[in-house]
């Protein structure tokens, strides 16, 4: 039997503005920092023993994480990935929800923001906010950086890193992974099976540790936020 713990990185400066933050890379606010700092204290109260931790390759998700060790006391290294990664918003990216809503109608941003396979319009190569312009991405193969997606191309990348390089730790490893909101929806598809309308209705709270107590199987035996007050509905549970 193991755990897996998933945490959202902590509120960034584009969530507190309700920007569409994407692959950029924004710092935590100070009550994003409370949060991952919180994450840890609860995460440590259970006393479970981590033996790999992984983020994606963004600011907000790595720094999270790095407070969370601290609080743990724990210094292992990491494993970065781009593939966990937030969900890519395309040409939506760095504009203001409420201000999009207004021009194009709330339901056309519900759309693009929960729906299963539309994608928001590509963003062009040329923007400061494309990945092919972000120092983080230099090493990365061009043709896998993206210029849109949607949750069903996010939910494609996610699962087969986890498939390929964390689902087989799991057998006897305790792992925790420090991400972003769709790239945790996607994850929370696979392993609570939930079919393309229910994920829609799926909310991942910021610095608000999820832990999965997983069988020999690797199916779930039990899951809980640990912040009873900001914990949200996992639809099966």
């Amino acid at each position: 039997m193991s755990f897996l713990i998933l945490v959202r990185h902590g509120q960034s400066t584009w969530n507190l503005e309700k920007k569409f933050t994407g692959w950029v890379d924004v710092k935590l606010t100070e009550n994003g920092r409370i949060e991952a700092e919180k994450a840890g204290l609860l995460i440590k109260k259970k006393r479970i023993n981590i033996n790999f931790y992984f983020s994606s390759f963004q600011l907000r998700a790595n720094d999270t994480l790095k407070i969370i060790q601290e609080v743990l006391d724990d210094k292992k290294n990491f494993i970065r990935a781009w593939q966990l990664n937030e969900r890519h918003y395309g040409a939506l990216t760095g504009l203001n929800k409420i201000e999009v809503g207004e021009k194009i109608g709330k339901n056309k941003v519900l759309e693009f923001r929960r729906s299963w396979d539309i994608k928001p319009e590509p963003l062009s190569r040329k923007s400061p906010y494309h990945p092919t312009n972000i120092e983080a991405y230099n090493n990365l193969p061009k043709e896998v950086l993206p210029d849109t997606e949607s949750l069903k191309d996010t939910y494609e990348r996610v699962l087969k890193y986890f498939n390929d390089e964390i689902k087989k730790k799991l057998l006897n490893e305790n792992i925790l992974i420090s991400a972003h909101g769709n790239s945790l929806r996607a994850l929370c598809k696979y392993l609570f099976k939930l079919n393309n309308t229910q994920i829609s209705s799926l909310e991942i709270p910021t610095g608000n540790p999820l832990i999965i107590h997983l069988n020999k199987e690797l199916e779930i035996k039990s899951c809980e936020y640990l912040d009873k007050k900001r914990a949200k509905n996992l639809l099966i549970f």
